[in-house]
């Protein structure tokens, strides 16, 4: 895109409340554009799009990750690539479609159905009991999902996870980084991933698909120690 068209369109999303400029430099005079509240209202639909496309336009309709996929593809660009996220050192971030706290939560309906879904708390638990492996190289653990901070907290205490869970309710960086997703129960969830990132939250490990949540975190293991 020349910087015309792009000056342009930034201009117009402006105009429409969309974004808003905010100064970063005076000499020279440089700004951002950042995402108003009307602009963040159109995450999900910007989400539900890219779900569409990779799945009927690129894909065959599935929600399982194609062999040499867009999708795949997509997910392994991001190396390189920062992470919109505060992290305290080089972290794994584990994407999950989400994990209930029995008698507190209610599973989706149809959730065993869909490919993907079964794992999430094997998973989390592995990685809590790898937990002070990857603590002794100085690597922090952090689990991703949209669902809300309550219902994360309320898992995190049922399975005594020793590591935080960051909640993507409003679907930041799902837009952000283009990370595929698919929709259940009324939200837009997570497939299965993971990023390794180092102490500047840039990618530097890409995990996906992932069909064995407990292996891919002693492989993740083995990553981090080679």
């Amino acid at each position: 895109m020349s910087r015309r068209a792009l000056t342009e369109r930034l201009s117009s999303l402006v105009e429409h409340g969309v974004l808003r400029r905010a100064a970063y430099s005076d000499r020279p005079p440089r700004y951002d554009y950042l995402l108003t509240a009307k602009g963040e209202g159109l995450l999900p639909v910007l989400i539900a799009l890219q779900d569409r496309g990779t799945r009927h336009v690129m894909g065959d309709g599935s929600l399982t990750a194609a062999p040499g996929s867009e999708e795949i593809r997509r997910v392994h660009d991001l190396v390189g690539h920062r992470v919109p996220i505060t992290v305290d050192g080089p972290t794994v971030l584990f994407f999950f479609p989400g994990a209930f706290a029995p008698g507190a939560q209610a599973y989706p309906p149809g959730w065993g159905d869909i490919p993907g879904t079964a794992g999430c708390t094997l998973e989390a638990r592995t990685y809590a009991t790898r937990a002070a492996e990857f603590a002794a190289l100085g690597v922090h653990i952090t689990g991703v999902s949209s669902q809300r901070p309550d219902q994360q907290a309320a898992f995190a205490e049922h399975a005594n996870l020793p590591f935080p869970l960051v909640s993507d309710q409003d679907g930041r960086l799902a837009a952000s980084l283009r990370l595929p997703t698919f929709r259940a129960g009324g939200t837009d969830r997570f497939k299965r991933l993971t990023l390794l990132v180092d102490a500047g939250a840039i990618v530097r490990s890409v995990q996906f698909p992932v069909p064995d949540p407990a292996g891919s975190v002693d492989e993740m293991l083995h990553r981090v120690r080679h």
